[in-house]
């Protein structure tokens, strides 16, 4: 009997210290989780901006193509073999600068022959109108000797014209291209000797859909940029539209001019063009990284008083879906969901969650343009 008074005490002993253990450790988690519950979360520092409503400019987007304002493949006009190159390849030239000349030996030896012939019936004509006057010959000999002094000038210019056609010249100042004849050739009709082009300004064409056609008018200005150039962009005016929509894409053509200082741009060339309107749109602008793009949709953490006070105390976010609309540099326009004047979070909106209380701090905020120019560009 004594064993089994033992084992009972020692039973009950230990019920009571795990009684005591678990009621101890009750206590500590009750008092774990109230502290949990009251605990509040510290305020997340975020940058915000405020909504701004402003005028966007309209504008047309099209893909164009740089074309000298001349340009020309200077040919053989007559068949004959070089003698003499004086241009070097990709040299700038002057109007009327030689740039080659053909075999012209014969023709110079014509040339003295119908000078002499000129002389000749120049002196012919000049006896039978001192004997016309005398009246010792009738007027259709005159005539006849003065018919011969005009069909010797005639020769005397056609051989003349022959030697100019085979001494080529540069028709208008501009850069050679690529030399594509040698000394001793004999050039054809038409073969090509060298390209010239005019770069001190250049065309710009471009095609728009045709329901654009009332808004294109000669005089708007237009932007260009052009790969290679690190983005820089070069203005310019529309100089000409086309009178006609092609019918197979049903696009109309246009085309600007602008400057082209140092010859940067080059004739074939892909451009991008921005065509500015005269109308200005209003739009509620935001920085596009305030803007969490998510599968359902696109939202923004709107800054708000969380106690109504309007003193900046006790700001929460609360997030707020909108529909977006068309991209400028570091901005984005916002076309529902958000009113002029309220506040958005700028940056950083990934690590965000409704109703979370935050604190703004714009010390470290980056800076948006519109039109931003990156170093590296």
């Amino acid at each position: 009997m004594k064993m089994y008074t033992r084992i009972l005490i020692a039973i009950i002993v230990v019920v009571v210290v795990a009684g005591a253990l678990a009621a101890v450790k009750g206590l500590q988690i009750g008092h774990m989780v109230a502290q949990g519950k009251a605990f509040t979360p510290p305020a997340q520092p975020v940058t915000a901006i405020e909504v701004s409503s402003v005028l966007w400019e309209t504008t047309l987007a099209a893909v164009g193509s740089i074309e000298a304002v001349q340009g020309v493949t200077v040919t053989a006009e007559l068949p004959g073999k070089i003698t003499r190159i004086v241009f070097e390849p990709g040299a700038t030239v002057s109007g009327g600068q030689l740039l080659l000349s053909q075999d012209i030996s014969v023709e110079k030896a014509q040339l003295s022959a119908a000078e002499s012939e000129v002389v000749l019936a120049g002196k012919n004509a000049a006896r039978a109108r001192e004997l016309l006057n005398r009246q010792l010959i009738p007027r259709a000999d005159f005539d006849d000797r003065q018919a011969q002094l005009d069909q010797a000038v005639a020769r005397v210019d056609n051989i003349s014209a022959v030697i100019a056609k085979k001494t080529i010249r540069a028709p208008f100042s501009g850069r050679l291209g690529i030399r594509r004849v040698n000394l001793g050739e004999v050039l054809e009709p038409g073969q090509a000797i060298v390209t010239l082009q005019s770069l001190g300004s250049v065309f710009v064409n471009f095609q728009l859909p045709q329901q654009e056609l009332p808004n294109l008018q000669l005089g708007l200005p237009v932007r260009i940029s052009a790969d290679g150039h690190g983005g820089e962009i070069m203005e310019g005016i529309i100089t000409a539209v086309n009178p006609e929509v092609d019918p197979a894409t049903r696009n109309i053509r246009a085309q600007a001019t602008l400057a082209n200082p140092g010859e940067r741009l080059r004739p074939g060339m892909y451009t991008s063009v921005t065509v500015v309107l005269p109308a200005r749109l209003p739009v509620l602008m935001i920085p596009a990284t305030a803007v969490y793009h998510a599968p359902y949709g696109d939202s923004v953490f709107l800054v708000e008083d969380s106690d109504n006070t309007g003193d900046g105390s006790g700001q929460v976010l609360r997030q707020q879906f909108v529909q977006l609309g068309e991209n400028r540099g570091d901005f984005i326009a916002v076309r529902t969901g958000l009113t002029a004047g309220q506040t958005v979070v700028s940056s950083g909106v990934f690590k965000l969650r409704n109703d979370q209380t935050v604190v703004v701090d714009n010390s470290l905020v980056p800076e948006f343009e519109l039109k931003p120019q990156p170093e590296n560009a």
